[in-house]
């Protein structure tokens, strides 16, 4: 069993910054890719970024691209998400989540979900 933790959200105005974090424990952190997700009210969960078991490979989506950066701390078992460059259509909930499959961006392919930290971008 897998549990995940996030912090680092916040409210912040358009083009500002966050940082996300998500701690995990109970696992082999270093096997598992991890991703993380967004719910906005009332819109489906969607893709944000994943990251590769080692770090060498990341993915975006193409909303995120150039703003956002997924890296991950094996020796802290920690994934982040530095955002950058926020919009006020970035406000959500953000989830991280964890999988031992390789990448993917949709949500059913992830184990273990975070309780979420919600990120506000005010305009």
């Amino acid at each position: 069993q897998v549990q995940l933790v996030e912090s680092g959200g916040g409210l912040v105005q358009a083009g500002g910054s966050l940082r996300l974090s998500c701690a995990a424990s109970g696992g082999t952190f270093r096997r598992y890719t991890m991703g993380w997700f967004r719910q906005a009210p009332g819109k489906e969960r969607e893709f944000v970024a994943a990251i590769s078991f080692s770090g060498g490979r990341t993915y975006y989506a193409n909303s995120v691209k150039g703003r956002f950066a997924i890296s991950r701390d094996n020796a802290k078992n920690t994934v982040y998400l530095q955002m950058n460059s926020l919009k006020p259509e970035d406000t959500a909930v953000y989830y991280c989540a964890s999988t031992v499959l390789d990448y993917s961006d949709y949500p059913g392919r992830y184990d273990y979900w975070g309780q979420g930290t919600q990120v506000t971008v005010s305009s």
